[in-house]
Protein backbone atom coordinates (compact mmCIF):
# COMPACT_ATOMS: atom_id res chain seq x y z
CA UNK A 1 0.00 0.00 0.00
CA UNK A 2 1.31 3.74 -0.87
CA UNK A 3 2.00 5.06 2.58
CA UNK A 4 2.33 8.40 1.02
CA UNK A 5 -1.34 8.76 -0.38
CA UNK A 6 -4.65 9.93 1.55
CA UNK A 7 -5.90 6.89 3.25
CA UNK A 8 -4.28 4.15 4.47
CA UNK A 9 -3.32 2.21 7.74
CA UNK A 10 -1.94 6.09 9.29
CA UNK A 11 -5.10 7.74 8.18
CA UNK A 12 -7.68 5.25 9.57
CA UNK A 13 -5.86 5.79 13.11
CA UNK A 14 -6.62 9.18 12.59
CA UNK A 15 -10.59 8.29 12.54
CA UNK A 16 -9.73 6.12 15.66
CA UNK A 17 -8.75 9.35 17.66
CA UNK A 18 -5.26 8.66 18.58
CA UNK A 19 -3.69 11.26 16.67
CA UNK A 20 -2.80 14.84 17.15
CA UNK A 21 -0.57 17.84 17.16
CA UNK A 22 -0.04 20.90 19.61
CA UNK A 23 1.10 22.67 16.48
CA UNK A 24 -2.10 24.53 15.83
CA UNK A 25 -3.89 22.22 17.86
CA UNK A 26 -4.42 19.73 14.24
CA UNK A 27 -6.81 16.70 14.50
CA UNK A 28 -6.08 14.51 11.27
CA UNK A 29 -10.09 13.63 12.30
CA UNK A 30 -11.35 16.60 10.95
CA UNK A 31 -10.25 16.37 7.43
CA UNK A 32 -12.36 14.87 4.55
CA UNK A 33 -11.64 11.70 3.67
CA UNK A 34 -9.33 11.31 0.78
CA UNK A 35 -8.39 15.00 1.60
CA UNK A 36 -5.58 15.07 3.76
CA UNK A 37 -3.46 16.92 2.19
CA UNK A 38 -5.74 19.74 0.95
CA UNK A 39 -7.26 19.98 4.29
CA UNK A 40 -3.88 20.23 6.24
CA UNK A 41 -2.60 23.11 3.68
CA UNK A 42 -6.04 25.13 3.85
CA UNK A 43 -5.23 24.65 8.14
CA UNK A 44 -1.95 26.25 7.67
CA UNK A 45 -2.68 29.33 5.25
CA UNK A 46 -5.26 30.25 7.23
CA UNK A 47 -2.70 30.43 10.45
CA UNK A 48 -0.15 32.59 7.95
CA UNK A 49 -3.24 34.60 7.04
CA UNK A 50 -4.74 35.20 10.74
CA UNK A 51 -1.19 35.87 12.04
CA UNK A 52 -1.06 32.55 14.07
CA UNK A 53 2.12 31.94 11.73
CA UNK A 54 3.81 35.16 11.48
CA UNK A 55 6.16 35.63 8.34
CA UNK A 56 9.77 34.12 10.02
CA UNK A 57 7.88 31.35 11.56
CA UNK A 58 9.50 28.05 11.32
CA UNK A 59 7.05 25.33 10.39
CA UNK A 60 7.71 21.51 12.03
CA UNK A 61 9.88 18.63 10.29
CA UNK A 62 7.43 17.03 8.08
CA UNK A 63 8.55 13.27 9.75
CA UNK A 64 7.60 15.06 12.92
CA UNK A 65 4.19 16.61 11.89
CA UNK A 66 3.25 13.59 10.31
CA UNK A 67 3.98 11.61 13.56
CA UNK A 68 1.90 12.93 15.94
CA UNK A 69 -0.84 13.78 13.33
CA UNK A 70 -0.59 10.01 12.42
CA UNK A 71 -0.99 10.37 8.61
CA UNK A 72 2.12 9.18 6.25
CA UNK A 73 4.76 11.75 5.76
CA UNK A 74 3.98 12.44 2.06
CA UNK A 75 0.66 13.59 2.98
CA UNK A 76 2.58 16.51 4.95
CA UNK A 77 4.78 16.90 2.41
CA UNK A 78 2.31 16.99 -0.48
CA UNK A 79 0.95 19.86 1.89
CA UNK A 80 4.06 22.02 2.43
CA UNK A 81 4.74 21.36 -1.70
CA UNK A 82 1.18 23.22 -2.28
CA UNK A 83 2.07 26.24 0.54
CA UNK A 84 5.49 26.61 -1.68
CA UNK A 85 4.33 27.07 -4.57
CA UNK A 86 1.65 29.77 -3.64
CA UNK A 87 4.46 31.44 -2.22
CA UNK A 88 3.52 31.13 1.52
CA UNK A 89 6.46 29.08 2.92
CA UNK A 90 9.92 27.77 1.54
CA UNK A 91 12.61 25.38 2.24
CA UNK A 92 15.14 26.41 4.17
CA UNK A 93 17.72 23.70 4.38
CA UNK A 94 18.90 22.95 8.10
CA UNK A 95 16.97 25.53 8.92
CA UNK A 96 13.88 23.96 7.94
CA UNK A 97 10.66 25.14 6.18
CA UNK A 98 9.77 28.68 7.39
CA UNK A 99 6.78 31.29 6.83
CA UNK A 100 8.08 34.06 4.35
CA UNK A 101 4.68 35.58 3.28
CA UNK A 102 0.95 35.68 3.81
CA UNK A 103 -1.28 34.88 0.99
CA UNK A 104 -2.97 37.54 -0.38
CA UNK A 105 -6.60 38.58 0.16
CA UNK A 106 -9.44 36.62 -1.25
CA UNK A 107 -10.86 38.73 -3.82
CA UNK A 108 -14.79 38.86 -4.47
CA UNK A 109 -16.12 36.17 -6.58
CA UNK A 110 -18.51 39.05 -8.29
CA UNK A 111 -16.88 41.25 -10.71
CA UNK A 112 -14.75 44.12 -8.81
CA UNK A 113 -16.60 47.70 -8.48
CA UNK A 114 -14.22 50.22 -10.39
CA UNK A 115 -13.11 52.62 -8.47
CA UNK A 116 -14.49 56.25 -8.81
CA UNK A 117 -12.60 58.22 -11.75
CA UNK A 118 -10.77 55.02 -12.77
CA UNK A 119 -11.92 53.89 -16.38
CA UNK A 120 -14.58 51.00 -16.94
CA UNK A 121 -13.29 48.10 -18.90
CA UNK A 122 -14.64 48.86 -22.40
CA UNK A 123 -12.83 52.47 -22.20
CA UNK A 124 -9.45 50.87 -21.05
CA UNK A 125 -9.69 48.59 -23.67
CA UNK A 126 -10.05 50.76 -26.58
CA UNK A 127 -8.35 50.37 -29.88
CA UNK A 128 -6.26 53.13 -29.51
CA UNK A 129 -4.85 52.48 -26.27
CA UNK A 130 -3.89 56.07 -24.22
CA UNK A 131 -0.46 56.93 -23.00
CA UNK A 132 -1.29 55.78 -19.63
CA UNK A 133 -3.34 52.55 -20.35
CA UNK A 134 -0.35 49.96 -18.62
CA UNK A 135 -0.85 52.54 -15.49
CA UNK A 136 -4.61 52.35 -15.94
CA UNK A 137 -4.38 48.70 -16.34
CA UNK A 138 -2.20 47.62 -13.21
CA UNK A 139 -4.49 50.08 -11.26
CA UNK A 140 -7.81 48.32 -12.26
CA UNK A 141 -8.97 45.57 -9.41
CA UNK A 142 -9.25 41.60 -10.63
CA UNK A 143 -9.30 38.54 -8.85
CA UNK A 144 -6.75 37.11 -11.46
CA UNK A 145 -3.97 38.95 -13.20
CA UNK A 146 -2.73 37.63 -16.37
CA UNK A 147 -0.92 40.40 -18.01
CA UNK A 148 2.76 39.85 -19.22
CA UNK A 149 6.31 40.40 -18.00
CA UNK A 150 6.04 39.29 -14.38
CA UNK A 151 7.91 36.80 -12.69
CA UNK A 152 6.73 34.62 -10.08
CA UNK A 153 7.40 37.72 -6.96
CA UNK A 154 6.56 35.73 -4.12
CA UNK A 155 9.57 33.68 -5.50
CA UNK A 156 11.84 36.66 -4.47
CA UNK A 157 15.05 34.89 -2.34
CA UNK A 158 14.48 37.07 0.60
CA UNK A 159 17.04 35.49 2.90
CA UNK A 160 19.46 34.99 0.24
CA UNK A 161 18.96 38.86 -0.65
CA UNK A 162 19.63 39.92 3.07
CA UNK A 163 22.55 37.47 3.10
CA UNK A 164 24.13 39.29 0.36
CA UNK A 165 23.27 42.57 2.12
CA UNK A 166 24.98 42.17 5.37
CA UNK A 167 27.55 40.77 4.09
CA UNK A 168 28.11 44.05 1.96
CA UNK A 169 27.15 46.27 4.79
CA UNK A 170 29.69 44.29 6.68
CA UNK A 171 32.62 45.28 4.32
CA UNK A 172 31.29 49.09 3.46
CA UNK A 173 33.73 51.12 4.15
CA UNK A 174 32.71 54.93 4.49
CA UNK A 175 33.68 55.99 1.60
CA UNK A 176 31.73 53.35 -0.20
CA UNK A 177 28.56 55.32 1.08
CA UNK A 178 29.33 58.64 -1.21
CA UNK A 179 28.44 59.25 -4.63
CA UNK A 180 29.23 56.02 -7.07
CA UNK A 181 30.36 56.00 -10.54
CA UNK A 182 27.66 57.24 -13.17
CA UNK A 183 28.36 54.24 -15.40
CA UNK A 184 27.91 51.98 -12.11
CA UNK A 185 29.36 50.18 -9.18
CA UNK A 186 32.86 48.34 -9.98
CA UNK A 187 31.72 45.42 -8.46
CA UNK A 188 28.16 45.09 -10.52
CA UNK A 189 29.91 45.69 -13.88
CA UNK A 190 32.04 43.02 -13.06
CA UNK A 191 29.11 40.93 -11.79
CA UNK A 192 27.22 40.96 -15.11
CA UNK A 193 29.99 40.63 -17.38
CA UNK A 194 30.96 37.16 -15.66
CA UNK A 195 26.88 36.59 -15.38
CA UNK A 196 26.64 37.22 -19.38
CA UNK A 197 29.51 35.52 -20.90
CA UNK A 198 27.92 32.51 -18.43
CA UNK A 199 24.22 32.53 -19.61
CA UNK A 200 24.09 34.63 -22.65
CA UNK A 201 27.41 33.91 -24.11
CA UNK A 202 28.24 37.46 -24.30
CA UNK A 203 31.68 38.75 -23.40
CA UNK A 204 32.54 42.04 -22.73
CA UNK A 205 35.06 43.73 -20.61
CA UNK A 206 33.43 45.34 -17.50
CA UNK A 207 34.38 48.65 -18.40
CA UNK A 208 32.29 48.12 -21.61
CA UNK A 209 28.75 47.66 -18.81
CA UNK A 210 26.63 50.49 -18.04
CA UNK A 211 24.32 50.36 -14.88
CA UNK A 212 20.80 51.64 -15.87
CA UNK A 213 17.65 51.69 -14.21
CA UNK A 214 15.84 49.40 -16.29
CA UNK A 215 15.50 49.13 -20.04
CA UNK A 216 13.22 51.87 -20.58
CA UNK A 217 15.68 54.27 -19.39
CA UNK A 218 18.71 52.46 -21.40
CA UNK A 219 16.56 53.96 -24.48
CA UNK A 220 15.14 57.21 -23.18
CA UNK A 221 19.03 57.45 -23.40
CA UNK A 222 19.81 55.48 -26.49
CA UNK A 223 17.09 57.44 -28.82
CA UNK A 224 18.87 60.84 -27.91
CA UNK A 225 22.01 59.57 -28.78
CA UNK A 226 20.84 57.79 -31.67
CA UNK A 227 19.24 61.13 -33.34
CA UNK A 228 22.88 62.90 -32.56
CA UNK A 229 24.12 60.79 -35.30
CA UNK A 230 21.89 60.70 -37.54
CA UNK A 231 19.85 58.25 -36.96
CA UNK A 232 15.89 59.18 -36.49
CA UNK A 233 14.31 55.81 -36.94
CA UNK A 234 14.29 52.77 -34.74
CA UNK A 235 12.37 49.70 -36.75
CA UNK A 236 10.51 47.60 -34.57
CA UNK A 237 9.23 43.90 -34.50
CA UNK A 238 5.17 43.27 -35.78
CA UNK A 239 3.68 42.63 -33.73
CA UNK A 240 6.50 44.15 -30.89
CA UNK A 241 6.24 45.16 -27.46
CA UNK A 242 3.70 48.23 -27.15
CA UNK A 243 5.71 49.35 -24.09
CA UNK A 244 8.91 49.90 -26.11
CA UNK A 245 7.23 51.17 -29.00
CA UNK A 246 6.22 54.06 -26.59
CA UNK A 247 9.62 54.73 -24.99
CA UNK A 248 10.92 55.08 -28.71
CA UNK A 249 8.34 57.48 -29.74
CA UNK A 250 8.64 59.37 -26.77
CA UNK A 251 11.79 60.28 -27.50
CA UNK A 252 11.29 61.40 -30.72
CA UNK A 253 11.94 58.66 -32.70
CA UNK A 254 10.04 56.82 -35.60
CA UNK A 255 9.35 53.32 -35.32
CA UNK A 256 8.10 51.34 -38.74
CA UNK A 257 7.21 48.17 -38.26
CA UNK A 258 8.60 45.05 -39.39
CA UNK A 259 7.04 41.78 -39.88
CA UNK A 260 7.49 38.52 -37.85
CA UNK A 261 6.80 34.61 -38.98
CA UNK A 262 7.91 31.69 -37.77
CA UNK A 263 11.65 32.46 -38.34
CA UNK A 264 11.79 35.49 -36.52
CA UNK A 265 12.23 39.49 -37.99
CA UNK A 266 11.90 39.30 -42.04
CA UNK A 267 15.19 41.25 -42.91
CA UNK A 268 14.30 41.73 -46.42
CA UNK A 269 11.66 43.84 -45.56
CA UNK A 270 13.68 45.94 -42.85
CA UNK A 271 16.01 46.64 -45.84
CA UNK A 272 12.89 47.99 -46.91
CA UNK A 273 11.92 50.53 -44.37
CA UNK A 274 15.34 52.07 -45.12
CA UNK A 275 15.96 52.45 -40.88
CA UNK A 276 19.71 52.57 -39.84
CA UNK A 277 18.81 50.58 -36.64
CA UNK A 278 16.08 48.24 -35.34
CA UNK A 279 15.03 47.03 -31.81
CA UNK A 280 14.86 42.94 -31.53
CA UNK A 281 14.23 40.33 -29.04
CA UNK A 282 16.04 37.83 -31.34
CA UNK A 283 15.95 35.12 -28.36
CA UNK A 284 12.17 35.27 -27.64
CA UNK A 285 10.94 37.50 -29.49
CA UNK A 286 7.49 39.60 -27.79
CA UNK A 287 5.14 38.25 -28.08
CA UNK A 288 5.15 35.80 -30.64
CA UNK A 289 7.87 33.55 -28.53
CA UNK A 290 9.72 32.69 -31.55
CA UNK A 291 13.70 32.28 -31.89
CA UNK A 292 15.39 33.98 -34.73
CA UNK A 293 16.52 31.56 -37.14
CA UNK A 294 20.26 30.83 -38.07
CA UNK A 295 19.43 31.71 -42.06
CA UNK A 296 17.76 35.27 -40.73
CA UNK A 297 21.11 35.77 -38.15
CA UNK A 298 23.27 35.36 -40.71
CA UNK A 299 20.74 38.35 -42.91
CA UNK A 300 20.54 40.32 -39.80
CA UNK A 301 24.69 40.42 -39.22
CA UNK A 302 25.18 40.87 -43.14
CA UNK A 303 22.52 43.87 -42.83
CA UNK A 304 24.22 45.30 -39.46
CA UNK A 305 28.26 45.04 -41.34
CA UNK A 306 26.43 47.02 -44.01
CA UNK A 307 25.76 50.08 -41.49
CA UNK A 308 22.89 49.10 -39.57
CA UNK A 309 22.69 49.19 -35.48
CA UNK A 310 20.82 46.07 -33.81
CA UNK A 311 19.15 47.11 -30.34
CA UNK A 312 18.75 43.91 -29.05
CA UNK A 313 16.60 43.51 -25.72
CA UNK A 314 17.32 40.25 -23.91
CA UNK A 315 14.01 40.28 -21.62
CA UNK A 316 13.46 37.09 -20.47
CA UNK A 317 15.35 34.62 -22.02
CA UNK A 318 17.30 32.39 -19.28
CA UNK A 319 13.77 31.23 -18.86
CA UNK A 320 13.35 28.52 -20.97
CA UNK A 321 11.77 24.86 -20.45
CA UNK A 322 11.68 22.88 -23.71
CA UNK A 323 14.15 24.00 -25.95
CA UNK A 324 17.75 24.57 -25.76
CA UNK A 325 19.63 27.53 -24.63
CA UNK A 326 19.75 30.25 -27.53
CA UNK A 327 22.40 32.75 -27.37
CA UNK A 328 22.53 36.53 -27.44
CA UNK A 329 22.79 37.83 -31.06
CA UNK A 330 25.51 40.18 -29.45
CA UNK A 331 27.64 37.27 -28.89
CA UNK A 332 27.81 36.58 -33.13
CA UNK A 333 28.11 40.75 -33.58
CA UNK A 334 29.35 42.55 -30.78
CA UNK A 335 30.10 45.63 -32.73
CA UNK A 336 27.07 46.58 -34.13
CA UNK A 337 24.97 45.22 -31.09
CA UNK A 338 23.62 47.74 -28.28
CA UNK A 339 22.88 45.17 -25.84
CA UNK A 340 20.31 45.43 -23.12
CA UNK A 341 19.06 43.69 -20.09
CA UNK A 342 17.67 43.93 -16.37
CA UNK A 343 16.46 41.92 -13.37
CA UNK A 344 13.00 42.60 -13.54
CA UNK A 345 11.88 39.49 -15.29
CA UNK A 346 14.90 37.39 -12.97
CA UNK A 347 14.30 38.49 -9.25
CA UNK A 348 11.67 41.75 -9.66
CA UNK A 349 10.87 44.79 -11.72
CA UNK A 350 10.60 46.91 -8.15
CA UNK A 351 14.57 46.96 -8.24
CA UNK A 352 14.76 48.82 -11.01
CA UNK A 353 18.14 47.63 -12.42
CA UNK A 354 19.43 47.02 -15.92
CA UNK A 355 22.55 47.34 -18.26
CA UNK A 356 23.68 48.05 -21.43
CA UNK A 357 26.43 46.62 -23.54
CA UNK A 358 26.83 49.49 -26.59
CA UNK A 359 29.18 49.15 -29.49
CA UNK A 360 32.26 51.13 -28.88
CA UNK A 361 31.10 54.57 -30.48
CA UNK A 362 28.02 54.95 -28.13
CA UNK A 363 29.86 53.92 -25.04
CA UNK A 364 31.10 57.65 -24.20
CA UNK A 365 27.88 59.33 -25.24
CA UNK A 366 25.65 56.52 -23.53
CA UNK A 367 28.04 57.52 -20.32
CA UNK A 368 27.93 60.74 -20.33
CA UNK A 369 23.77 60.88 -20.77
CA UNK A 370 23.31 58.51 -17.88
CA UNK A 371 25.81 60.88 -15.60
CA UNK A 372 23.47 63.59 -17.00
CA UNK A 373 20.59 61.77 -15.87
CA UNK A 374 20.94 61.02 -12.45
CA UNK A 375 24.56 60.69 -11.53
CA UNK A 376 24.24 56.90 -11.20
CA UNK A 377 21.65 53.92 -9.58
CA UNK A 378 21.96 53.67 -5.75
CA UNK A 379 24.83 51.76 -4.40
CA UNK A 380 24.02 50.05 -1.72
CA UNK A 381 21.27 47.85 -4.37
CA UNK A 382 23.97 47.25 -7.13
CA UNK A 383 26.39 45.81 -4.49
CA UNK A 384 24.06 43.84 -3.36
CA UNK A 385 22.87 42.11 -6.72
CA UNK A 386 26.48 41.73 -7.41
CA UNK A 387 27.12 39.48 -3.81
CA UNK A 388 24.10 37.49 -5.52
CA UNK A 389 25.72 36.98 -8.95
CA UNK A 390 29.34 35.76 -7.73
CA UNK A 391 27.89 33.79 -5.12
CA UNK A 392 25.83 31.49 -7.04
CA UNK A 393 22.45 32.75 -5.40
CA UNK A 394 21.23 33.81 -8.77
CA UNK A 395 21.63 30.67 -10.30
CA UNK A 396 19.95 28.62 -7.62
CA UNK A 397 17.17 31.21 -8.03
CA UNK A 398 16.68 30.88 -11.81
CA UNK A 399 16.53 26.82 -11.26
CA UNK A 400 14.12 27.64 -8.75
CA UNK A 401 12.07 29.50 -10.51
CA UNK A 402 12.18 27.62 -13.98
CA UNK A 403 10.38 24.33 -12.26
CA UNK A 404 8.10 26.68 -10.88
CA UNK A 405 7.04 28.59 -13.91
CA UNK A 406 6.92 25.28 -15.73
CA UNK A 407 4.96 23.88 -13.76
CA UNK A 408 2.62 27.12 -14.05
CA UNK A 409 2.96 27.11 -18.04
CA UNK A 410 1.80 23.28 -17.95
CA UNK A 411 -1.52 24.44 -15.78
CA UNK A 412 -2.27 27.20 -18.51
CA UNK A 413 -1.39 25.26 -21.50
CA UNK A 414 -4.18 22.47 -20.08
CA UNK A 415 -6.77 25.11 -19.55
CA UNK A 416 -6.51 26.31 -22.29
CA UNK A 417 -6.95 22.91 -24.10
CA UNK A 418 -10.11 22.66 -21.70
CA UNK A 419 -11.76 25.73 -21.92
CA UNK A 420 -10.46 27.50 -25.02
CA UNK A 421 -9.58 24.58 -28.20
CA UNK A 422 -9.98 27.31 -30.33
CA UNK A 423 -7.41 28.79 -29.52
CA UNK A 424 -3.26 28.79 -31.36
CA UNK A 425 -1.16 28.88 -28.61
CA UNK A 426 2.67 30.69 -29.30
CA UNK A 427 5.64 30.69 -27.21
CA UNK A 428 5.25 28.02 -25.20
CA UNK A 429 9.12 26.91 -25.23
CA UNK A 430 10.44 29.41 -22.98
CA UNK A 431 9.59 32.94 -21.38
CA UNK A 432 6.98 34.02 -18.68
CA UNK A 433 4.07 34.67 -21.22
CA UNK A 434 1.99 32.82 -23.86
CA UNK A 435 0.20 34.61 -26.94
CA UNK A 436 -2.88 32.71 -28.17
CA UNK A 437 -4.91 33.75 -31.46
CA UNK A 438 -8.08 33.05 -33.09
CA UNK A 439 -9.46 33.06 -36.38
CA UNK A 440 -11.24 35.82 -36.41
CA UNK A 441 -14.75 37.06 -35.60
CA UNK A 442 -14.31 39.09 -33.16
CA UNK A 443 -12.48 42.02 -31.47
CA UNK A 444 -9.88 41.17 -29.14
CA UNK A 445 -10.17 44.40 -26.44
CA UNK A 446 -13.79 43.33 -26.64
CA UNK A 447 -12.56 40.07 -25.30
CA UNK A 448 -10.02 41.55 -22.78
CA UNK A 449 -12.92 44.05 -21.81
CA UNK A 450 -14.89 40.98 -21.10
CA UNK A 451 -12.63 39.42 -19.27
CA UNK A 452 -11.96 41.95 -16.88
CA UNK A 453 -15.72 41.93 -16.49
CA UNK A 454 -15.02 38.57 -15.49
CA UNK A 455 -12.21 39.52 -12.70
CA UNK A 456 -9.28 38.31 -15.19
CA UNK A 457 -6.73 41.08 -16.41
CA UNK A 458 -4.77 40.03 -19.54
CA UNK A 459 -3.67 41.88 -22.90
CA UNK A 460 -5.16 42.17 -26.23
CA UNK A 461 -2.83 41.28 -28.87
CA UNK A 462 -4.09 44.15 -30.98
CA UNK A 463 -2.12 46.51 -28.25
CA UNK A 464 1.01 44.71 -29.65
CA UNK A 465 0.31 45.91 -33.55
CA UNK A 466 0.43 48.20 -35.41
CA UNK A 467 -0.66 46.31 -39.04
CA UNK A 468 -3.46 44.43 -39.17
CA UNK A 469 -3.66 40.69 -37.66
CA UNK A 470 -5.51 37.86 -36.16
CA UNK A 471 -7.41 38.80 -32.57
CA UNK A 472 -5.40 37.54 -29.62
CA UNK A 473 -4.44 37.33 -26.31
CA UNK A 474 -0.79 38.09 -24.64
CA UNK A 475 -1.23 35.88 -20.93
CA UNK A 476 1.22 36.12 -18.17
CA UNK A 477 1.17 33.40 -15.78
CA UNK A 478 4.07 33.09 -13.89
CA UNK A 479 2.92 35.45 -11.37
CA UNK A 480 -0.05 33.11 -10.40
CA UNK A 481 0.22 29.21 -9.15
CA UNK A 482 -1.51 26.54 -11.02
CA UNK A 483 -4.56 27.22 -9.33
CA UNK A 484 -4.95 30.27 -9.99
CA UNK A 485 -4.13 29.67 -13.54
CA UNK A 486 -6.87 27.13 -14.29
CA UNK A 487 -9.30 29.19 -12.69
CA UNK A 488 -8.28 32.44 -14.42
CA UNK A 489 -8.76 30.96 -18.09
CA UNK A 490 -11.74 28.99 -17.59
CA UNK A 491 -13.39 32.37 -16.29
CA UNK A 492 -11.80 33.59 -19.59
CA UNK A 493 -13.45 30.96 -21.67
CA UNK A 494 -16.65 32.14 -20.25
CA UNK A 495 -15.94 35.55 -21.24
CA UNK A 496 -14.84 34.35 -24.67
CA UNK A 497 -18.37 32.06 -25.41
CA UNK A 498 -20.11 35.37 -24.45
CA UNK A 499 -18.60 37.31 -27.56
CA UNK A 500 -19.50 36.01 -31.64
CA UNK A 501 -16.77 33.75 -33.23
CA UNK A 502 -16.48 31.18 -31.33
CA UNK A 503 -17.01 27.60 -32.98
CA UNK A 504 -19.35 25.82 -31.31
CA UNK A 505 -18.50 22.08 -30.65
Amino acid sequence: MDQAKDGGPERDGARGGRAGADFLQLDAAQAPRGGLAGWLAERLRGAIADGRLPTGSRLPATRALAAELGVSRGVVTEAYRRLSEGGQISGRGRNGTVVVAAPAPAAPVVPPVRAPGAPASGELFSADPGADVFAALRAAPARYDLTPGVPSLSAFPRAAWLRAERAVLDRLSAADLGYGDPAGAPALRRAVAGWLARSRGVRADPDEVLIVAGVSQALSMLVPVLKEAGIGAVAVEEPGSLGVRRHLANRGAETPPVPVDEHGVRVGELHATGARAVMLTPAHQFPTGVVLGGERRRELAAWARAGGLVIEDDYDAEHRYDRPPVAAFRSLLPDRVCYLGSISKLLAPALRTGWIVPPPELRGPLAAAKRDDDLGNAVLPQLVLARLMESGDMERHLRFLRRRHRRRRDAMIGALAAGLPDARVHGAAAGLHLTVTFDGGFDDTELAAAALAEGVKTQPLSWHRQLPGRPGLVLGYAACSPGAVAEAVALLARARRRLPGRPRR
